[in-house]
C-alpha cells in the first residue's frame, strides 16, 4: 500500500512536471498527496520541512547567490574577458576559447550557471558572431561553458547537496576545483579540434604587455576566488564566513571601487537573490519531507533492488553510472536536480559505500548535462535568447560539446581521484 502509494505520488510529481507546472506547485502536491493519504502529513510534514532547511550550512546559499548577483551586474565579466582575449586570443577559434576561460574566471564568483550565462554571455556571444562565428555555435559554447561555474568554488548546487547528504561543503569546494579546469581543457580541446576543420581563426597575436595590461584591470575581481580557496585550504575561514566576506568584497569592489552598480540596480539584485533563495528553500524543505516519506516507503530499497537486477554489473563504476543516468533523465525536467533526486539515491549510495564527495561532484557535472539537454534544457534556451538563435539550431551546434560531457562524465566516474586527490591531500 505505501508503496504503491509512493509510486502514485512520484508519478504525479512527474505528470505536474511536464503539463507545466511550476516545479514547486508540483512538488508541493505529491507531498501532500503522500503524507495526506498515508495519515502521516499533520506531523511529519512541518517536522520534515523544518529539518530540511534547518541545516546551517544553507545559510551560505545566499550570501554566494547575493554576492555573485553583484559582481553579475557590476560589469566585471569586461574585464574578465578582456584578459581572457590577451591570454587565450591566439589561437585557432581564439574567441570560442576565450568564451570558455571567461566561464572559468567569472564561473568562480558566481556560482551558479545561469548567473553565469546572463553575466559572461552578454558579452562573448556578440562578440562571437560579430568576429564571424556562427550565431548557434556562440550560444552552444556559452551554454556548455556556463557549467564550469557550479565546479569551481563557490557553487549553489554543491552547497544544496552539502545540506542534503551532511558531506563537508570545504571538501566539496575543494574537490570541484580540478574537474572544472579539466572541463574548461576539454571544452577548449573540442574546440581546437572544430577549429582547423570550419576555418576559425586567431582573436590576434599573442602581446606579454596586454595580458599584464588587462591582468592588472582584472586582478581585483579575482581576488573573490582565489581568496575562498585559499581560506578553505588553510582552515582561516568556514564556508560561511567565506561567504560573508565574499558579500562585504563583490558590495566594496562593484560600488566604491569601479562604482558600476547603483543604489537601485543593489536593491534589485537583493530583491532577486531573496526571491531564488526561497524558492530553493522552499524546494529542499519539500524535497526533504518526500525524500522521508519515500524512505519510509522502502523506495530506495526496492530502487536499489531493481537496479540490481536489471543491470547485475558488480564493479561500483558501472553501478554509479546507471544511478547517474537515473539522475541525468530526472534532471531534463526537475530543476534543481539535487535536492529532488538526492534523499532517493542517497541510502543506495551509503550501501555501495560510495565516497559522497566524489559522487558530489558527479552529480553537479550530471546537473549541467542535464541544462543542455530536451526537453528543458534551461541553459540551451537563455543562450538561445542572448544570441536571438533557434533552440532546434543551438541544441544541433551543442553536440560536440554534450558528448565531450558525457565522455567527461565518465572519465570522473572512472578515476575518482580526480575528484578526492585535492581535499584527501589538504586533509593530510
Amino acid at each position: 500500500m505505501m508503496l504503491a502509494l509512493a509510486g502514485g505520488s512520484l508519478a504525479a510529481l512527474c505528470i505536474l512536471v511536464v503539463i507545466g507546472f511550476p516545479i514547486i506547485v508540483a512538488l508541493v502536491a505529491s507531498v501532500f498527496i503522500f503524507l495526506s493519504i498515508s495519515g502521516g502529513w499533520s506531523l511529519a510534514l512541518p517536522q520534515q520541512t523544518l529539518t530540511g532547511v534547518s541545516d546551517y550550512i544553507l545559510v551560505t546559499l545566499p550570501l554566494f547567490i547575493l554576492a555573485g548577483g553583484i559582481m553579475n551586474n557590476g560589469g566585471i565579466a569586461k574585464r574578465l574577458f578582456d584578459f581572457a582575449v590577451a591570454l587565450v586570443g591566439w589561437m585557432r577559434g581564439g574567441l570560442a576559447h576565450v568564451d570558455v576561460v571567461t566561464s572559468v574566471l567569472f564561473g568562480g564568483m558566481i556560482g551558479t550557471s545561469v548567473a553565469d550565462l546572463a553575466g559572461t554571455g552578454s558579452v562573448t556571444i556578440p562578440h562571437l558572431k560579430k568576429h564571424g562565428y556562427p550565431g548557434p555555435f556562440a550560444a552552444a559554447v556559452t551554454a556548455t561553458s556556463s557549467g564550469i561555474g557550479v565546479l569551481i568554488p563557490p557553487s549553489s548546487p554543491m552547497i544544496l547537496y552539502s545540506a542534503v547528504t551532511g558531506t563537508s561543503l570545504g571538501a566539496l569546494f575543494l574537490a570541484g576545483v580540478v574537474p572544472g579546469l579539466l572541463m574548461g581543457g576539454m571544452m577548449m580541446g573540442v574546440i581546437s579540434y572544430l577549429a582547423p576543420r570550419r576555418g576559425w581563426g586567431t582573436a590576434g597575436p599573442f602581446v606579454p604587455a596586454e595580458v599584464w595590461r588587462t591582468g592588472k584591470r582584472a586582478v581585483l575581481p579575482l581576488g573573490l576566488p582565489a581568496f575562498i580557496l585559499i581560506s578553505l585550504i588553510s582552515g582561516v575561514c568556514t564556508p560561511s564566513e567565506a561567504g560573508a566576506f565574499a558579500l562585504a568584497y563583490a558590495f566594496i569592489l562593484s560600488k566604491f571601487v569601479y562604482r558600476s552598480i547603483t543604489w537601485s540596480e543593489l536593491r534589485k539584485v537583493t530583491v532577486d537573490g531573496v526571491i531564488m533563495t526561497g524558492e530553493v528553500l522552499i524546494v529542499v524543505g519539500f524535497s526533504t519531507a518526500l525524500g522521508w516519506a519515500l524512505s519510509q516507503a522502502k523506495v530506495p530499497m526496492v530502487l536499489a533492488d531493481g537496479l540490481q537486477t536489471l543491470f547485475p554489473f558488480e564493479g561500483q563504476t558501472l553501478k554509479l553510472l546507471v544511478l547517474l543516468l537515473l539522475a541525468l533523465v530526472a534532471g531534463m525536467v526537475l530543476d534543481p536536480l539535487i535536492p529532488m533526486i538526492m534523499p532517493v539515491l542517497l541510502p543506495s549510495l551509503i550501501a555501495m559505500q560510495v565516497d559522497l564527495v566524489h559522487f558530489g561532484v558527479l552529480i553537479v557535472v550530471t546537473v549541467v548535462i542535464g541544462q543542455i539537454t530536451p526537453p528543458v534544457a534551461i541553459a540551451i534556451l537563455v543562450s538561445a535568447k542572448i544570441a536571438r538563435e533557434d533552440v532546434v539550431h543551438v541544441f544541433r551546434a551543442n553536440m560536440p560539446f554534450f558528448w565531450g560531457m558525457v565522455a567527461f562524465l565518465i572519465l570522473l566516474t572512472a578515476f575518482p581521484w580526480l575528484s578526492t586527490g585535492l581535499p584527501s591531500l589538504m586533509a593530510e
